[in-house]
């Protein structure tokens, strides 16, 4: 049984982590300030004695040194708190850098301290533009003129956090490992505009309205099931060497999501036919920076974690469809 702390542990990705590490016996401590955040999402952990939750700022050290005196101590931290959504990226460029860094340079201090491993959840993002695709876990970041456009604030920000944990690695010999989810989804991420493009989408056909494709709709991305995702997570955190060779996983990185791409287009139609519903497909302007392709190459997280995503982009839908739908027209 570890004794494990999440950070952003009641967002998206997080909520769905934390659940699966209480079905699996361990303690776990959640700080989340609730800015994305929902604290329903981990309704059914509440009653749980190996749970607890913090409501706080993931930069404050008193905050993360609480959740250690609750554990007694900790043997891993999964950090993965972060201001995300493309919105927010040009909106408030400034609290997505200060957000970003912040966190992960409390969360880096709290593991060295203690002694523990670290598991950070990055994003392709990190990347920038990637001159190959599949994208390997090797790739060059390369990022646009800051001048144009300031998307990759939130990309930046990954790969700064990236080189903090590759230096501790490297100067401090602790075991920090990195994971890039390529465009997760699931019922629970957020609908609004500040969300993610599958459920914008299907938010858009529960209520009727047209579904917004930016620019040509050719864009693709590799759509990966939360639950395949969060198994990532699990794996990346729990698992002692690579389990091809016996190799020691510090300073390791995962690309993990569904190796196929998708186009936005392709999206919209699919989403339409999942929801029974007709429904307008609208263009409409997209924002500067955003990438054309985003596939990732998942060779070495399935031969050191064994992990590989078994999740349809279809089946997956569908289940998402359920969750929203229901919850806005009952």
């Amino acid at each position: 049984m570890a004794r494990v702390l999440v950070t952003g542990g009641a967002g998206f990705l997080g909520s769905h982590l934390v659940e699966e590490l209480l079905a699996r016996s361990h303690r776990v401590v959640v700080i989340d300030d609730l800015f994305r955040g929902k604290k329903k999402h981990l309704d059914d952990c509440k009653d749980d004695p190996a749970y607890h939750f913090i409501k706080g700022d993931c930069a404050n050290m008193k905050v993360l040194n609480a959740a250690v005196e609750w554990l007694d101590g900790v043997d891993l931290v999964y950090h993965l708190a972060a201001v995300n959504g493309t919105r927010w990226f040009h909106e408030r460029a400034d609290m997505v850098i200060d957000v970003n860094i912040n966190t992960t340079l409390a969360a880096l201090r709290l593991a060295e301290q203690h002694a523990c491993r670290l598991v950070f959840a990055s994003s392709p993002e990190a990347i920038g533009e990637a001159g190959i695709q599949p994208m390997p876990v090797s790739s060059k970041s390369v990022f646009d003129d800051a001048a144009q456009h300031q998307r990759h604030s939130y990309g930046a920000s990954k790969y700064l956090g990236e080189i903090l944990l590759q230096h501790a690695v490297r100067t401090k010999d602790l075991d920090f490992r990195i994971v890039r989810p390529f465009n997760a989804y699931g019922g629970r991420c957020p609908s609004t505009e500040y969300g993610q493009v599958i459920s914008i989408f299907m938010d858009a056909a529960a209520c009727g309205k047209p579904l917004k494709v930016h620019g040509d709709g050719k864009q693709t991305r590799s759509f990966t099931w939360v639950g395949d995702i969060t198994e990532a997570f699990l794996l990346a955190g729990l698992t002692d060497v690579a389990i091809d060779d016996g190799s020691k996983l510090a300073g390791a990185v995962w690309n993990v999501g569904w190796p196929e791409e998708t186009s936005i287009a392709e999206l919209a139609e699919l989403v339409a036919e999942t929801a029974g519903v007709e429904v307008l497909i609208e263009p409409s302007k997209g924002y500067f920076g955003d990438s054309q392709r985003r596939c990732p190459d998942i060779s070495l997280a399935t031969r050191q974690l064994g992990w590989q995503p078994w999740t349809t982009l279809e089946a997956g839908l569908r289940s998402t469809w359920f969750v929203i739908n229901n919850r806005i027209n009952g």
